[in-house]
Parts: structure tokens; sequence; C-alpha cells
């Protein structure tokens, strides 16, 4: 099977995705009174409405229309004030009673949509990017400086029940693939549950996956949410077709289900689209169905042929009243909106003199961004000065921490703003240098003790008095004429060895940066 970037070569992706999102922040569900508590007991949270008993009539939770209110206010939605909600019957052991409470063609959310900021490695999937100069367009992007950006369109947010939970017993990491049987926890069923889906927009399995990304990182901004990918509470469903460049109609496409991981989305819809290319080039044909993605094999496995809104039987519940949204409430809902990740980032970037791409990053976690603005104010006037210092320590020190190690709570950890300024202090003003920095930081996490302290303690302290560095750059030079010659006569790389022996003599506390200045001054 070809590479990924040979086939967008010849082929263009069509992606679609199918975001679903838990509002676990609210403490019952959709239709019933009963408690959301993530690993209850099984079963232990069920009623008469959540599992369709007869007799049994749903009541809409208030606090879960708000949360999708949000939700639509922060991804640029129309808000429609009249929706109705309607059942969608399916024959799922995972849904008692074979229905899901859903909403129809209007939902509560209409017409939104999110702009992408793609950059670095994520740009270079986007084939003919290089065609185009900064600021020139092409279909739904803009070219920039160092990538893209998308303009990806949202077609709805609408609302639903989710369904019980799947345990398969037997299989590989708990999936359905080898398992030998299956167990059904219906304490899930009834949960609040909002879908984003979005219009064909994307071409790459890096835009989905920052699409998802920046998602998250609203929906955890405007607190709907706990976004947690490992317990389900987030989740995705990929739909792929491709068609030949230049062509303009769609093909045949399948539906990726359950992408629980940034990385599953992006290497599932990966395979997805080579597996359709081969298949396509083989004269094959591309069915409409329904796949699993095994991270295991590293591949997709039929789940079953997509199901049209006919075989739903889709049709408005009889039980529940079309819902209207009152101005006072979409306005009352539109005051609760706090600051989203993007209105942050551009704050970060005037206030602060921050790069796009610094704010943006210090932004994609809620506790980086925090820990950032914490800082700022421990810093006080010298805030704009220690800016650019502080985001690199927490997008290249402080991220690598929290991506290797998951224990790892930035939020809690010995490393104070305080700390943090300390430390920057000291690069800053050159008492330490920037290797020492990074050994100073290790210190302080791991032994719970002041950045000076941990300066002093090991004579960290660098010398950059010029004229005591001079004597020993002097001195290494005497002692070493023939490399001297060789470094005039073109070797310019003995530059490091120069000052690795004044670093030496000087017990690892010379300045580097004076140490090189005078070394490039008296070789000439």
């Amino acid at each position: 099977m070809k590479k990924l970037e040979e086939v967008l070569e010849t082929w263009e992706a069509v992606i679609g995705l199918e975001i679903h999102a838990e509002l676990t922040t609210l403490t019952t569900k959709m239709f019933c009174g009963c408690k959301l508590e993530f690993g209850a007991a099984p079963n232990t949270h069920t009623c008469p409405v959540c599992l369709g008993l007869p007799g049994a009539l749903p009541v809409p939770n208030k606090a879960a229309i708000e949360s999708i209110v949000l939700a639509g206010l922060a991804t640029n939605c129309d808000i429609e004030k009249r929706s109705m909600f309607y059942r969608k019957n399916y024959m799922y052991p995972d849904m008692a009673k074979n229905y899901q409470i859903t909403q129809g063609p209007v939902a509560f959310c209409m017409r939104g949509h999110l702009d992408l900021d793609v950059d670095g490695a994520a740009a270079r999937e986007r084939f003919g990017l290089s065609a185009l100069k900064p600021g020139e367009n092409e279909g739904n992007i803009t070219r920039t400086e160092d990538g893209y950006t998308a303009h990806v369109g949202i077609t709805r947010i609408h609302m639903e029940e989710d369904a019980g939970k799947m345990v398969h017993i037997g299989g590989d990491e708990g999936r359905i693939a080898g398992a030998t049987h299956s167990l059904v926890d219906y304490n899930r069923a009834g949960t609040p549950l909002i879908e984003l889906v979005t219009e064909p927009d994307l071409r790459t399995p890096e835009e989905a996956r920052l699409f998802m990304q920046k998602l998250r990182q609203i929906y955890l901004a405007i607190g709907i949410s706990d976004c947690s990918m490992e317990e389900g509470s987030l989740r995705c469903d990929g739909n792929v077709s491709l068609r030949r460049r230049g062509s303009k109609e769609l093909g045949v496409k399948t539906e990726l289900k359950n992408m629980n991981s940034f990385k599953n989305l992006h290497d599932g819809l990966a395979y997805e689209i080579c597996r359709q290319a081969q298949v396509l080039e083989e004269g094959g044909e591309i069915y409409q169905e329904t796949r699993h993605w095994d991270p295991s094999a590293k591949c997709t496995i039929v789940m079953r042929v997509k199901e049209t809104a006919d075989d739903y039987r889709l049709f408005p519940d009889p039980d529940l009243a079309p819902f209207d949204l009152s101005d006072a409430f979409i306005e009352g809902v539109r005051e609760k909106l706090p600051e989203l990740p993007d209105q942050k980032a551009a704050r970060f970037e005037a206030d602060f003199g921050l790069s796009a791409y610094d704010a943006r990053h210090l932004v994609e976690h809620r506790v980086t961004a925090n820990f950032f603005e914490a800082c700022m104010k421990a810093a006080g006037a010298d805030a704009e000065r220690f800016a650019k210092s502080v985001a690199n320590l927490i997008i290249n020190d402080l991220t690598a921490r929290m991506n290797a190690d998951d224990a790892f709570d930035l939020s809690s950890c010995p490393l104070t703003p305080e700390r943090a300024c300390a430390l920057v202090r000291m690069m800053a003003d050159e008492t330490i240098s920037s290797k020492q920095g990074r050994e100073v930081l290790a210190a302080v996490i791991d032994e719970d003790v002041d950045p000076e302290a941990v300066v002093e303690e090991r004579g960290m302290k660098q010398v950059s008095d010029a004229g005591a560095i001079e004597a020993v750059v002097d001195e290494v030079l005497a002692a070493n004429p023939d490399k001297v010659e060789q470094y005039r006569g073109g070797k310019t790389g003995l530059i490091g060895f120069f000052v690795g022996q004044c670093m030496k003599k000087m017990r690892g506390q010379g300045n580097p940066k004076v140490i090189n200045e005078l070394l490039a001054k008296k070789l000439g």
C-alpha cells in the first residue's frame, strides 16, 4: 500500500467529522434524574425513563440545553429558537429501549465554523501548499508564513442521549476485535450528549486531528465536559472519501467509528485514505460502510453497512413537545461565555508581545495557559521582558514533562510561578546558562527547592567578568598553538574544542557567550 504523501499527490481526501461530547459537568441525565457518575458499579444509575420502560415520560434537562447553546455560541453557530426531538430507532444491545432521542434536521445550533492554524509538520500533509504565497487563497485555506489557515464549516450541533456502554471480554485492550463475549452497562444510557457535525471541508488527517483538538480546548474552556477521551466522554467518527485531484464529484465515503484519541483519529484516517486509494487503483469499489480502527493491527475492519435516515425510521418523539428558546434565555447563556482559547491567545500576543505560534501553543492546555498568566502576574513590571522566556520554558520543557509523565501536574508541582520567574531572571541576567537552567528546573520540580538555593548549593553561578575570562582564553590558546593554526587555516569547527577547554578550566562556570565572543576576537 502506498504511503499517505504518495496517495495525496493524485487523490484528494474529503473528510467530515462527527464529534460526540458527553456533558459530564452536569449532575443528572438528559431526560431523567439519574446521577451522572463515571466508574460507578454497572447498572446502578438507571430508571424507567432512561431504560424506556412503559409509562415513563422524559423531561428535558434545562442545564443541558444551556450547555449546548453555550457550545454553539463558542463555535460561531446560529442559535435556532425552535427545535424538535426525534426518535432514532436501532436495534443494538447498548440502547435498552431500541431508540435514541435526538434532534431533527433543525438543531439548536446551526451553520457555525472554526478556523484552524496549521503549520510546521502538520502543514506538510496539505498537497500543493508550496504553490501559494502568503496571503493567497485556495478553496477554504489561506496561506500564511508558516503554513495555512483552514476555514472549516460546522453543519450543526445537536443534542441527543448517549447509549449504554459495551464491555468486550477477551479482546485485545477491551476492544471488540477478538472478544469472546460482551456485557452492557446502562449507566451511560441517557447521558446528555452533543454531536457536532462538520462540513466536508477537511482534507488531511492532520486537519482532522487539529480540529478535534481545538474543539476539545473550547469545550474545556466553557466547562461543559471533562472531554476525557480515555473515558469516552469525547469521541469522534470520521467520514472519508477520495476523488481524483481536479474532480468536484464526491466519492463513496466510509465511516470510522469511535476514535477516542487524537493519534487514533489521524492514523485511522491516514490508513483509510491509503486503503481506498489502493482499492480504486486496482479497479475495485468502495462501499458505504462503517469501519473500526484497530490500533494494534494498524488497519480498519468492516463493522456494518452504513445506515441511512430511512433505516433509522426517524420520527418526532410523541412524548416531547417542540422546544422553544427565548431571546432572554439565549442572551443569558451568552453572558456566561468565558474567554475562549483563540481570544486568550490574541490577548497574550497583544499584552506580552508573544508570537502567534507561542500564544497558540500556550493555550493548547488550560493548565499551561493558567500557569503562564500566573507567571506574568508574579513577574510584575518585568512581565513583558520575561514573557518570551517563560513561554519557552512552558512550551519546550514543561510540556515535554507533561507528555512524558502522566502523573505530572503543573498546577500543583513544586515549580510555582514565583520560582519559574526567579529561574528565568537568573538566565536573563546570565547568572546561569540555559543549559544550567534545565538542571535547576529539574531540581526544583524533583526536590521542591528554590532555584536560588540550587544555584548556590551547586556552585553554578556563571563568571561573566571579561577580564577573568580573557585570562583563561589566552591560557588555552597559548597551550594549543597547533590547533590555533589549524583553526586559522579553515578548521573552524575547532571553536568547540576551545570553548570546552575554557569551560573545563573554569569548572563549568564561565559564561559561554563571553567565552565565544573573546575567542572569535582573538582567533580572528
